[in-house]
């Protein structure tokens, strides 16, 4: 009997360990994988018990439903949102919250922004229990109409650490996670110890990834981040992310298909905001008008991989991709004014390594004229669609991704 106990506690201590991030992802998309297992209500402890402490208190499950607001105090965070009206509203890839659960029942309720009724622009969202994707969801209703989701059902007290994480990017829709229903309690994942920013374009979004060129055209339904370099990144190096991408965006010049400058698709005009949308928060609240608290997340790493998109607007004129060195400079100042800690890394390449030595010439000149020296670059291999397969509108396959984010983890490693 008593080794019984000690195996419980030690079961219990692992989940303590999942709270404050001690756990590595194990090659899914979301938080480590933990099969739950029930929590005994007869002379059980607490699982949020500090493994310090030499009295446990017995954990006291609740037994009736608590709706619970999406603050901070409640979930971590995961990228950038912003709460409106109580309600937490993610646009960017990759954002969203995430927690750990202990009870018998857990629902979210989600609601739509005013984009959700254009076909093949709805938000795509993915619900994970332990690491597993169990839902994986377009958010058509209208702005009005929130949608229940039930998580967890069971006949016993089950834990389990739940991530709700946006797939699909800021330029075609939002959503808003409004609470979480639940008979049992809920309490954030502590943040890792060390964060990373990405800072892209389509490839850092995942466009396309979940289709095959010419079978398939662009649809939210078939972008997903979690199985782009960047977020794989993230899960191989263990650390909390941050992404700030759209797709079609570059430094000075959104992709254009005729030459023109398309400075309409500028990242840096949002990099301190929410991002650009079609849709808005709420119903009313433009992402590109909500400025980003950079003290919410403060990141050691921020890699930036942008340059595939000015390309269309550069080519080989020279005068042109002058253009863009001066401009990624400029860039490099405002990211290191936000960042001031962080190390830059800088990359190109995975759809094409044609610009890759405008945006090194850009580093070297930045870090001489500002005596930044911790920034760096680093080129990617450009994708083999024989080998490894392409996806919709020549973008890169997830294992294409798979690769990139193998390489850059490396890299980072040992930077």
């Amino acid at each position: 009997m008593r080794r019984n106990v000690i195996s419980l506690m030690l079961l219990v201590c692992l989940v303590a360990c999942l709270t404050v991030g001690c756990a590595q992802e194990n090659g899914t998309s979301g938080p480590a994988p933990l099969t739950p297992i029930p929590i005994p209500t007869n002379g059980g402890q607490n699982p949020m018990n500090d493994a310090k402490n030499p009295t446990p208190t017995p954990f006291m499950p609740i037994r009736e439903r608590v709706t619970y607001p999406m603050t901070r105090d409640n979930v971590k965070v995961l990228g950038r949102t912003c709460m409106i009206d109580e309600v937490r509203w993610c646009g960017f890839s990759g954002s969203g919250v995430e927690f750990f659960f202990a009870g018998t029942e857990c629902s979210v309720n989600l609601r739509g922004d005013d984009m959700t009724e254009s076909t093949g622009h709805n938000a795509r969202v993915a619900i994970y229990v332990d690491g597993v994707r169990q839902q994986d969801i377009m958010i058509n209703e209208n702005d009005v109409t929130d949608r229940t989701v039930e998580i967890i059902k069971s006949d016993i007290d089950t834990i389990a650490t739940i991530r709700i994480v946006k797939l699909s990017e800021v330029s075609d829709s939002t959503f808003g996670i409004v609470s979480v229903d639940a008979v049992g309690m809920i309490s954030p994942l502590v943040a890792t110890e060390k964060k990373i920013e990405f800072i892209g374009d389509s490839i850092t979004c995942g466009y396309g990834v979940d289709g095959v060129l010419g079978e398939d055209v662009y649809q939210t339904s078939n972008e997903d981040c979690t199985k782009a370099y960047a977020y794989k990144t993230a899960e191989l190096l263990g650390m909390d992310y941050s992404l700030v991408s759209m797709s079609g965006y570059g430094i000075v010049s959104g992709y254009t298909g005729d030459g023109v400058k398309n400075p309409g698709q500028t990242l840096p005009q949002y990099y301190k905001t929410l991002g650009n949308c079609y849709g808005h928060f709420a119903g009313t609240v433009a992402p590109s008008s909500v400025a980003w608290d950079f003290s919410e997340f403060v990141p050691d790493y921020v890699v930036i991989n942008l340059g595939t998109n000015d390309f269309s607007y550069c080519g080989a004129d020279e005068e042109r991709r002058r253009e863009y060195i001066e401009g990624y400079k400029e860039f490099l100042k405002v990211v290191r004014e936000c960042n001031p800690y962080a190390k830059i890394v800088c990359v190109l390449g995975i759809m094409g390594t044609d610009l890759c030595g405008s945006m090194e010439t850009a580093v070297a000149e930045y870090s001489t004229e500002n005596g930044d020296n911790y920034i760096t670059t680093m080129r990617f291999a450009e994708q083999n669609q024989a080998l490894d397969g392409i996806a919709v509108d020549w973008h890169p396959s997830d294992k294409t991704h798979t690769k990139a984010a193998k390489k850059l983890a490396l890299f980072l490693k040992e930077q």
